[in-house]
């Protein structure tokens, strides 16, 4: 048993995949305060300030699971979009180019501690503009990193892979399940 220190249901969703015993709670961090414009130290930054937070309030009694992701393109960090038409923006940004998503996955227990931080880039073909349309207005590009789902929207328009797709959905479960069998 570990808790999931994040709001994420793709998150949760790829633990109860893998049949991992789990507690989701949230844990609120500033990203905001982060000064860093490299991807990777944002990334890591994020991660460990959301790591302590939970440490912090929730103690190390019970495992604690903490991730985040970056979306980049072109070295340039693309945040979640606040709304729709900086959406639009952002995922304009994605079509018909190479978008890198950087995942930064802390599992901390009282006797271990594992860290990782893993990439996987996407080469996508043009975005149809009248399907792009039709992503926005559902909506389910809020609260993603670079408005981007490798799962959903964005799957049909990929035209090379490399890396993990677990990274890119926001935790790469394949490093972190040899850690939870200890």
């Amino acid at each position: 048993m570990l808790i999931l220190a994040s709001k994420s249901k793709t998150r949760a969703k790829i633990l109860k995949n893998f049949g991992v015993e789990f507690k989701q709670v949230g844990c609120d961090y500033d990203e905001d305060s982060i000064k860093s414009s490299s991807p990777k130290s944002f990334v890591y930054l994020s991660c460990k300030g959301k790591m302590d937070a939970c440490e912090e309030k929730l103690g190390l009694k019970t495992p604690l699971l903490c991730a985040d992701t970056v979306v980049s393109a072109d070295s340039k960090i693309l945040r979640k979009a606040k709304d729709k038409d900086e959406a639009r923006e952002i995922l304009l940004t994605q079509s018909g180019g190479s978008v890198s998503i950087l995942t930064c996955v802390i599992y901390k227990s009282i006797d271990l501690s594992f860290t990782d931080i893993s990439k996987t880039t996407y080469l996508f073909s043009e975005f149809d503009r009248d399907d792009l349309e039709k992503y926005l207005d559902s909506n389910e590009w809020r609260d993603k990193a670079g408005a981007c789902m490798v799962e959903g929207f964005c799957k049909k328009y990929i035209k090379e892979v490399i890396g993990l797709e677990s990274c890119a959905m926001g935790l790469q479960i394949e490093k972190l399940l040899p850690f939870l069998e200890r």
